[in-house]
C-alpha cells in the first residue's frame, strides 16, 4: 500500500441518469490502480429495493452477483472488468436495505427510544457503509446513482458531504459527471442544464473539485470555461469526455482531459501509470481482422443490450484475443423455430444460451441447443444454458416430453430432467434466496472442461481433482437419474459440486465445443483476463467457422 490512509473519491451526476457515472469512475480506478494502488469501488442507488434480484432486466439490465452472494446493479459489473478485482456485500447500497436495517434495528429497540431520522441515522449507516467497503483500500471510489436534485438521492448526497468532516476534506474528491446537449435546430451546445445541476449540487455543500463534461462530440474548451465560470470551479478543473466507440478506450479519454494532474495532487504522487495491456486490449479491440465470428445469442431478454452485458463483454474480449472481428446475433428464443430465425441459427459459427427465469422462450433454447447438438456447432451454455442442453439431450435420449420443474414437469410424470433443490422450495418468488455467490466445483479428469481450465491454471490441484471456483444464481439443478438418457443423447457430465450431488458442468465428448455450466463464469471474465470457457469458445467457433480460413 502507497497510502496508510484511504483516500475517497465519489462520482456525482448531473442533468439526466445513464449519463455515464459509472464508467468514468471506474476509467478512474483503472488510471489509479496501474499507478500502483489498491482501489476499490462501490454503488450507492436510490431505489426502495433492498437488491436488484428482483428488479426487471429489460428495464434495469442485467443482476450482477458478487462473490459473496448479493445480488446487485450491473454497474459492480464495469466496475469488476475494469479494476479486476472482487466487489462484495458492501460494493453496493440501496437506498430499501439502509431503510430495512434502519427499523429492524429500532424494533429490536437499538436506538433506546430515540426517534429515528434521516440525518444522523441513514447518513450515518451510509458512512458505515462506506468505511466498511473501503476497508484496506488505498483509494476507494464512490458512485451515487441516479442524477443530483432527485428527491430520493438527498440522502447520500448529505452523506458523502457529512463524510468528508469525518477523514478530513483533504481525503476527499468530489467529481461531477454533467451532460451538454447539442440543439440541432439552433446549432449549438447549450451549457445551462449543467450549470443548474452544478448550482444544486453547490446548495447541498458540495463543490465539486472535478467535472467531467459529457457531450456526444469533442466540443471548444471555451465551453468548459463557461461552466467554470458560472458555477465558481477552476476552469483547470472542468473536462471533456465526448462519446467514443468503446468504453475501453474511455480511460485514455480521461487521460487526455488532464485529469491526471489534479489525482497526481490529490494523491501527491507523480507515479505515471502503466497503461500498456489497456493499450494492447483497446489496439486488439479496434483492428479489424480477416477473419469475422458470427455467434448467436439465444435470449429471452431482448430490446436491452444491457440485459446480458457480462455475457456480450466477455464475447468481445475473447474475439478480441482471439484475433477476430465479433459478429454478434441476437436470437430471440420465442422465434426460435420459425423459418427466417432457423436461417439465422444455422449462419452462425458458434451458439451461446445464457441464463433466465420463466416458461417463455425456453422451448426455443432448447431447440437451439439440439440443433448444436446434433449438428456439432459449438455451444456455450450458461446456467439456464446448461439446463436446456440437459433436456436436449435427454429427449434425443428417449425421453420425449423431458422438461424442467420449472416448466411443469414432475416426479409424477417421470420428465423432471431438471428439478428444484430442495432447500428452494417454496421460494420460487422471493427475492435473496437463490444458490448465489462461489461455489467449488470439482473437474471430472481429462474431461474438456478439466484441460480448459487446467490450461489456464484457472483453479487449483487437490487430491487428483481440478477444483475450480464460480458464482452462481439458480434454484434448480440437474436431476442424475436421467444421466442414463442424457449419456444417450450425446453428453456427460464434466464437473460437479464437492458432494457429487450437484451437477455443475457438462460436455458432448464427441463434438469440437459443447461445454454448459450451472454457474455464471461471465461474472468473472475480465477484459484483460478473459474466462477460459469464452476463450476457448471463441477459439473452437473461429476455427469451424464457415467463411474461408486465412490469419
Amino acid at each position: 500500500m502507497k497510502n496508510k490512509k484511504c483516500k475517497y473519491i465519489f462520482v456525482t451526476g448531473g442533468v439526466l441518469s445513464g449519463v455515464g457515472k459509472g464508467i468514468t469512475a471506474a476509467s478512474m480506478g483503472a488510471i489509479l490502480k496501474s499507478k500502483g494502488y489498491k482501489v476499490t469501488m462501490q454503488k450507492c442507488d436510490p431505489y426502495l429495493n433492498v437488491d436488484a434480484g428482483l428488479l426487471n432486466p429489460v428495464e434495469h439490465g442485467e443482476c450482477y452477483v458478487t462473490h459473496d452472494g448479493v445480488e446487485t446493479d450491473l454497474d459492480l459489473g464495469h466496475y469488476e472488468r475494469f479494476l479486476d478485482f472482487e466487489t462484495n456485500k458492501y460494493s453496493i447500497t440501496l437506498s430499501g436495505s439502509i431503510y430495512k436495517e434502519l427499523i429492524e434495528r429500532e424494533r429490536a429497540g437499538g436506538f433506546h427510544g430515540k426517534t429515528v431520522q434521516l440525518v444522523p441515522h441513514f447518513t450515518n449507516l451510509v458512512c458505515e457503509k462506506i468505511e466498511k467497503a473501503s476497508a484496506e483500500s488505498d483509494i476507494h471510489i464512490v458512485e451515487i446513482g441516479g442524477t443530483v436534485g432527485d428527491y430520493e438521492g438527498l440522502p447520500f448526497i448529505e452523506a458523502i458531504r457529512l463524510f468528508a468532516n469525518k477523514v478530513g476534506r483533504h481525503n476527499c474528491l468530489y467529481i461531477s459527471v454533467v451532460y451538454v446537449p447539442f440543439i440541432h435546430t439552433s446549432n449549438e451546445l447549450k451549457t445551462k442544464p449543467a450549470q443548474n445541476a452544478l448550482k444544486d449540487l453547490r446548495g447541498f455543500g458540495i463543490i465539486p473539485d472535478i467535472v467531467c463534461v459529457r457531450t456526444e462530440n469533442p466540443c471548444p474548451r471555451s465551453i468548459c470555461e463557461k461552466i467554470a465560470a458560472f458555477s465558481g470551479i477552476a476552469p483547470e478543473a472542468v473536462l471533456n469526455l465526448p462519446d467514443i466507440k468503446s468504453v475501453y478506450d474511455v480511460p485514455f479519454n480521461v487521460l487526455k482531459s488532464g485529469v491526471l494532474e489534479i489525482l497526481n495532487d490529490f494523491m501527491g504522487d507523480e507515479t505515471e501509470p502503466d497503461m500498456s495491456r489497456w493499450k494492447e486490449f483497446s489496439r486488439r479491440r479496434g483492428k479489424e481482422y480477416d477473419k469475422t465470428v458470427k455467434i448467436g445469442l439465444v435470449a429471452k431478454y431482448v430490446g436491452n443490450d444491457d440485459t446480458y452485458i457480462c455475457v456480450t463483454e466477455a464475447l468481445k474480449a475473447a474475439a478480441a484475443w482471439n484475433s477476430v472481428n465479433l459478429d454478434l446475433r441476437w436470437i430471440n428464443a420465442e422465434d426460435v423455430g420459425k423459418p427466417a430465425t432457423n436461417k439465422l441459427l444455422r449462419s452462425c459459427d458458434g451458439i451461446v444460451v445464457p441464463g433466465g427465469f420463466g416458461a417463455r422462450g425456453v422451448e426455443g433454447k432448447i431447440k437451439a441447443a439440439t440443433y448444436a447438438l446434433k449438428e456439432d456447432v459449438p455451444y456455450l451454455g450458461l446456467c439456464l444454458g446448461l439446463q436446456v442442453a440437459c433436456i436436449a439431450a435427454a429427449r434425443i435420449g428417449g425421453i420425449k416430453d423431458a422438461n424442467s420443474e420449472e416448466f411443469g414437469a414432475s416426479e409424477k410424470q417421470n420428465n423432471n430432467v431438471i428439478y428444484i433443490m430442495s432447500d428452494q422450495k417454496g421460494k420460487e418468488s422471493t427475492g435473496g434466496t437463490m444458490r448465489l455467490g462461489d461455489f467449488e466445483a470439482h473437474l471430472v479428469p481429462k474431461t474438456k472442461t478439466d484441460k480448459i481450465y487446467r490450461k489456464y491454471n484457472f483453479g487449483k490441484e487437490s487430491e487428483g481433482q481440478y477444483q475450480v471456483i464460480e458464482r452462481h444464481r439458480h434454484r434448480y439443478e440437474v436431476n442424475q437419474e436421467f444421466l442414463p438418457a442424457m449419456e444417450k443423447g450425446g453428453i456427460k457430465i464434466s464437473g460437479c459440486s464437492p458432494d457429487g450431488t450437484l451437477v455443475e458442468f457438462i460436455e458432448a465428448p464427441k463434438k469440437k465445443f459443447f461445454i454448459a455450466t450451472q454457474a455464471h463464469p461471465e461474472f468473472k471474465s475480465r477484459p484483460l483476463n478473459v474466462h477460459p470457457l469464452f476463450m476457448e469458445f471463441m477459439r473452437a467457433a473461429k476455427h469451424s467457422s464457415k467463411e474461408e480460413t486465412s490469419s
